[in-house]
């Protein structure tokens, strides 16, 4: 059992000393802004205004913060760059790293900005099925309205867990180094429920 958290705690050190000698390049960009539903309110037809809502709400779903942890494969990605997680981790069966390399070893229940370590009590990968790197705003819209793809939501229950959840929230406060989110958590929980109350349609591409 102390051998098992000596190398518990030296896998944390030697996490915390990659990151601090690798770094973070600070983003010298303004954070986006992100549209609400009232800037569409001019587009008659529902189905067009409703697409073109998931559509902005892509700025979000689509930003290294979110296909970060929404990856392709079963490591996880970081960085505004989305460079391969160092040091190299796994999903794990549970989507919280390995027996031997859970996520909760480095990433603690807040930010650790002297080692510029993301932190949240909840933070692991989306599930494989949840996989949104590389997709565009269009695959997304479909496979976040499929329950076999979206942890079993349905589209109303997407409002909540976008735009309240707070692990989700940590995009819009990712401590230093990183971009965060355009716009608020508010904005794109209005967002997502303007969506899904117009009709939840996907845009064409």
């Amino acid at each position: 059992m102390k051998s098992e958290l000596r190398f518990q705690f030296l896998v944390s050190v030697v996490a915390v000393a990659a990151s601090m000698l690798a770094g973070y390049a600070v983003s010298e960009t303004m954070p986006q802004a992100l549209a609400g539903p009232e800037s569409f309110a001019s587009i008659a037809d529902a189905d067009t205004r409703s697409a073109a809502m998931f559509t902005e709400l892509g700025k979000v779903l689509t930003h290294p913060r979110c296909t970060n942890c929404h990856p392709a494969g079963d490591r996880p990605r970081q960085g505004d760059l989305s460079r391969l997680h160092q040091p190299p981790v796994m999903r794990g069966a549970d989507g919280h790293g390995l027996p031997a390399m859970r996520c909760s070893i480095c990433h603690q229940n807040a930010n650790f900005e002297p080692g510029r370590m993301p932190g949240h009590p909840e933070w692991h990968l989306a599930p494989r099925e949840m996989a949104w790197e590389g997709k565009t705003v269009a695959e997304i819209c479909a496979q976040i309205k499929d329950t076999a793809r979206n942890g079993g939501r349905k589209p109303e229950e997407l409002i909540h867990h976008i735009g309240e959840d707070t692990l989700v929230g940590w995009a819009w406060a990712p401590g230093a180094g990183r971009s965060p989110a355009p716009g608020t958590q508010k904005q794109a929980g209005a967002l997502v429920e303007a969506w899904v109350k117009s009709g939840a349609a996907c845009p064409a591409r």
